[in-house]
């Protein structure tokens, strides 16, 4: 059971209301994330805001959705695993191996694998990196633009992420539990 109430868009009030709608209008849903999150519209106003400019940037919607669930399993957010796994898959149309390495901060893909190679190394390393770390992603073709951009990622997955993990939020989609330390 959910640590947080669930705020439903029908008995929400000014200024939860408007931002609900916001959500509906942005992912054609309210998952129960939003919900949750609504306890503080100004939270979902910074996530939105967060997603849609990384959505708008140089990292196409199937890499972002392998650093979510690198990042989910990395944090043990069933939630996310959750939602990212369906995502990925019906959204992004990741096939299922690429969506199991995805997890373990691997892909087929090269520069997809140096990407989310950098993004599990800032997260284990707190945001520090050595310079090797950044030099094998850079021969690996990433760009500034980027590095950037897995920062930019890892902080919105880390939000979502602790943010699930401490409210409890209940799972509407298929369970995706993660693997065992």
């Amino acid at each position: 059971m959910s640590t947080l109430p669930k705020i439903e868009p029908a008995d929400a009030t000014e200024p939860t209301a408007e931002v609900l709608a916001e959500v509906k209008k942005a992912l054609g849903s309210v998952p129960n994330m939003a919900k949750t999150m609504a306890n503080s519209p100004a939270l979902v106003r910074g996530w939105l805001a967060l997603s849609g400019a990384l959505g708008g940037g140089v990292l196409p919607a199937p890499v972002r959705e392998r650093l979510a669930l690198a990042t989910a399993e990395y944090n043990r957010c069933e939630y996310c695993l959750s939602a990212h796994t369906f995502i990925g898959s019906k959204v992004a149309k990741l096939d299922p191996d690429e969506i199991e390495r995805a997890r373990h901060a691997d892909s087929a893909d090269a520069h997809v694998a140096a990407l989310l190679a950098l993004s599990d190394t800032i997260a284990r390393g707190r945001g520090t990196i050595d310079g090797a770390a950044l030099s094998s992603a850079r021969a690996a073709g990433v760009t500034d633009a980027e590095i950037a951009e897995v920062v930019g990622n890892l902080a919105l997955n880390i939000l979502t992420n602790y943010f699930n993990i401490l409210a409890d939020t209940d799972n509407e989609f298929p369970v995706v539990a993660p693997h065992e330390a």
